[in-house]
């Protein structure tokens, strides 16, 4: 609820804004002087350049907010310091300096916003442990919110995936919101056959996020039913509220998302585990680092947060409540935390807080 709550201020904040950003527009010189001329018809041009973001409506809505939002704030932050200049100068406003340098800081600003949602990194991770591994190393590769659709299709995680076995993975796990509301099946079915294709040596295992299941079920033309069916087919190990030991020596804790009112308690998940163990927990959202800890996981690799996806909303998530940590590594006792920022996104396709990514864990331990 909070964050529904946090969207319907900034939807409000937005029909403010437009109202703002239509003003600004008026100022610039050629359409002040068309106003001398004809009055509404100077205010219609000013209108316009919003016509061109609602076409970004094309892509969602989403996208339209995001522009209009950075727009307003950039203008709101340029007109202050354009006002506080001019009042220590004493002159008047002559051109509208302000509004192009806002126009143009906007549009550079996401487009690297886009090129990091729709470009993938590798981000690495080596992780020191005392307990004994097979061979002593493990090598993890992990992704989490691809949200098929919004960024990556089908044939665009068929590519993913092909770079993701070139790192050569003992073990390749999926930390939740593989699919999305707008995802559709067609390429839901393509991404789980890649999957079915990396060759690993312990498997692919998979848990469920807070968007597999789907707000809006009839929204898309397949079920979670017929996900989990799709990736058990293609030999992914599907974990809810599950513990398995791959190897004598290393073991899988899958949790249920949160909002699931049936999750059990890590505690409860950990108990049969002996302490010799090297245990990884996938735990879709990043908000039970105490109980984890205290459960002595050894690594604990989450998603949900995408890194902030938009700046700074990640610490707008900090702020609520709603996560413990928002991207990267910490450790808390004696358990590493790693929060991805996700292989792609929810929604909205820039990320001004982040990059996309899959993440190479290696473990390190005894023989």
């Amino acid at each position: 609820m909070n964050w529904l709550l946090l969207f319907a201020i900034l939807l409000l904040m937005s029909i403010g804004g437009t109202i703002y950003l239509i003003t600004r527009f008026h100022r610039f010189s050629f359409i002040e002087k068309l106003g001398e001329r004809h009055r509404l018809l100077s205010w219609f041009a000013s209108i316009l350049p919003l016509g061109g973001m609602a076409c970004l409506g094309f892509i969602n809505f989403y996208s339209v907010i995001v522009v209009i939002l950075h727009l307003i704030i950039f203008w709101l932050i340029a007109d202050l310091f354009a006002f506080i200049v001019r009042k220590a100068a004493k002159k008047e406003r002559r051109r509208n300096i302000e509004g192009v340098f806002v126009l143009l800081f906007t549009v550079v600003y996401l487009c690297i916003g886009w090129y990091n949602a729709h470009n993938v990194v590798v981000t690495p991770y080596t992780i020191t442990t005392d307990k004994s591994i097979d061979g002593g190393k493990l090598r993890i590769v992990g992704f989490a919110d691809s949200h098929i659709g919004i960024t990556l299709d089908g044939d665009d995680m068929a590519r993913e995936m092909k770079r993701i076995q070139a790192e050569n993975p003992d073990i390749v796990v999926i930390a939740g919101d593989f699919v999305d509301d707008d995802s559709n099946r067609s390429d839901m079915v393509k991404a789980c056959e890649t999957l079915g294709k990396l060759d690993t040596t312990y498997g692919v295992y998979f848990i469920s996020g807070n968007h597999d299941k789907g707000y809006m079920p009839d929204s898309r033309d397949f079920t979670i039913e017929e996900l989990y069916s799709e990736l058990e087919k293609n030999n992914v190990t599907v974990l809810e509220d599950e513990a398995v030991m791959v190897t004598d020596n290393f073991a899988i804790i899958g949790r249920k998302d949160k909002h699931d009112e049936s999750r059990k308690a890590i505690s409860e998940l950990s108990k049969d585990i002996p302490s010799s163990v090297y245990t990884l927990v996938l735990d879709h959202q990043p908000n039970d680092y105490d109980n984890e800890a205290a459960a002595n996981a050894d690594l604990v690799y989450s998603g949900h947060t995408h890194g902030g996806h938009i700046w700074p909303s990640g610490y707008v998530g900090l702020w609520i409540g709603a996560n413990d940590f928002v991207y990267g590594h910490t450790k808390r006792s004696n358990t590493d935390f790693i929060v991805t920022s996700g292989i792609s996104g929810w929604a909205i396709p820039f990320k001004t807080g982040t990059v996309s990514e899959y993440n190479i864990i290696d473990i390190k331990g005894k023989e």
